[in-house]
């Protein structure tokens, strides 16, 4: 795991806080002074937060779950859709749809209607639809791009989630805490941090602050979501080679009984036109032979005045 040093969070400016009279006091804890009327964040209590995040990302992607990078803001946007797609997770960057988690059923209805459209334009049916209807179908397609696209291969709710300011996520991190999601947050010093699992305290406004927080989550999670699936498919290419060995040994066996069942009707057929039965035991001729006629009975006769 890549570890984040004090001196990459300066210079990427992750201590500048909001303005003193904007801030949250649960956020007492992560300030370590003000200056110029802004709040300083205590970067050596990020360094610590930002590594137990780090291995907590780390657990989820390597046991093969999915963590839903969530950054709807300017800043963030493009960072979250560049590291998302390089870890292989899916993300949100452009607009939450409400009930994205807590009606995943309703919402995923829409992903598969952005599959056939996707079929539609790459099978080259939609050039084939009149052209009002063509015009429609393009246009719901480019709608549920843009609002669902980060999410077309997610099947299930996350594992986790990762968001970039609370305050303007506000919605789905009420509903991942709804359905007791984990979530790793950027919070700055304006926000409130009970509803996130892991904190990391720091500057949510500065597209650099972002981009360092954000790739540190996504590198472990790319490097532990590859290695899963590289262990997958060890294992998948075990099972098939011990599936096949198998079918193997089996078709050998057959193989092999079927050639005595042969055998012996190959010479059952020859003892019957040999003369005999091969299921009855043979008498040997020479007993046979040797065996003594039985002696002729002896005959009385009686006379009729013969005493009894």
């Amino acid at each position: 795991m890549a570890q984040v040093t004090i001196k990459e969070l300066l210079e990427a400016g992750v201590h500048f806080g909001h303005q003193t009279r904007r801030w949250n006091p649960k956020m007492r804890r992560y300030i370590f002074g003000e200056r110029g009327g802004i709040h300083i964040i205590d970067l050596q209590k990020t360094e610590v937060l930002l590594e137990k995040a780090q291995q907590f990302a780390g657990e989820v992607a390597g046991r093969g779950g999915t963590i839903l990078f969530v950054g709807t803001k300017k800043q963030a946007r493009d960072t979250i859709e560049e590291a998302a797609k390089r870890s292989g997770m899916p993300y949100v960057n452009q607009r939450w749809l409400g009930g994205l988690l807590t009606n995943f059923q309703t919402i995923n209805k829409r992903i598969k209607r952005l599959h056939e459209l996707t079929d539609w334009t790459e099978g080259g049916t939609m050039e084939l639809l009149p052209t009002r209807e063509r015009i429609a179908a393009m246009n719901e397609r480019d709608k549920l791009e843009i609002n669902l696209g980060g999410v077309r291969d997610m099947e299930r709710p996350p594992d986790a989630m990762f968001v970039v300011d609370l305050k303007t996520e506000e919605i789905p991190v009420r509903e991942a805490v709804r359905l007791n999601i984990p979530i790793i947050g950027l919070v700055d010093t304006n926000c409130d941090p009970d509803p996130v699992s892991y904190v990391v305290p720091g500057n949510d406004d500065a597209i650099r602050s972002c981009r360092a927080v954000i790739d540190a989550i996504a590198d472990v999670a790319s490097d532990r979501a590859s290695r899963f699936r590289a262990e997958e498919e060890a294992a998948r290419r075990e099972r098939e080679e011990k599936e096949r060995v198998e079918a193997e040994e089996r078709a050998r066996k057959e193989a092999e009984e079927k050639e005595r069942q042969e055998a012996e009707d190959r010479a059952r057929r020859e003892a019957e036109e040999a003369g005999f039965s091969p299921d009855e035991p043979a008498t040997p001729t020479s007993t046979r032979a040797a065996a003594p006629e039985a002696a002729p009975r002896e005959r009385r006769t009686f006379e009729p005045d013969e005493e009894g």
